[in-house]
């Protein structure tokens, strides 16, 4: 019985010396990866830029769209986390920002009822500059949108930009030259 034991103690050994199949591919592509997620998550190019980006670094195109996806929507915690925090710390002590921000609340609320989810969703799916998770989180912020119902939305827009983005990028939607 001792054998047995001492041979499977040998082949954990054995194939914990060997490396793993996916891990060369990792390695290999981990400066791409990494850069197409840094270009993904700053506020100008988001999945608009890391797609693209990652594309041309030789990542698969599904690949590149799913991590551009992921990263990009989850960049909505942090944002709202921090105006949250940073309007509890400081700026509900300024009293004129802090009636300004009622009335914005107060004069969007309407428009918020009616648009909320869908108008969230349609700023940030327009693959254009400023119209991202950066500028949907702090305007969901802003009007006073609960997160649990702006994430999704924030999180529907980015997965529509990110297609919009793909299929540019793939070809397979021609966008006309302006020159």
């Amino acid at each position: 019985m001792l054998g047995n034991h001492a041979c499977l103690y040998q082949h954990v050994l054995d194939c914990a010396s060997r490396p793993l199949v996916a891990l060369p591919w990792i390695h290999i592509m981990a400066k791409e990866i990494a850069l197409t997620l840094l270009l993904t998550v700053l506020p100008i190019s988001e999945l608009r830029g890391g797609i693209p980006l990652g594309i041309s670094l030789g990542l698969d195109p599904l690949f590149t769209f799913l991590i551009a996806v992921v990263a990009n929507a989850l960049v909505f915690f942090p944002i709202f986390l921090a105006l949250d925090l940073f309007y509890d710390r400081f700026l509900y002590r300024i009293p004129l920002f802090d009636r300004y921000l009622a009335g914005v609340r107060e004069r969007g609320k309407p428009k918020v009822d009616r648009y909320g989810f869908w108008g969230l969703t349609f700023t940030v799916a327009l693959p254009l500059p400023f119209t991202g998770v950066y500028t949907g989180t702090a305007l969901a912020w802003l009007l006073g949108m609960d997160r649990r119902k702006a994430f999704p939305a924030v999180g529907l827009g980015v997965i529509i930009a990110g297609v919009v983005v793909l299929l540019v990028v793939l070809g397979v939607i021609n966008i006309p030259r302006v020159v």
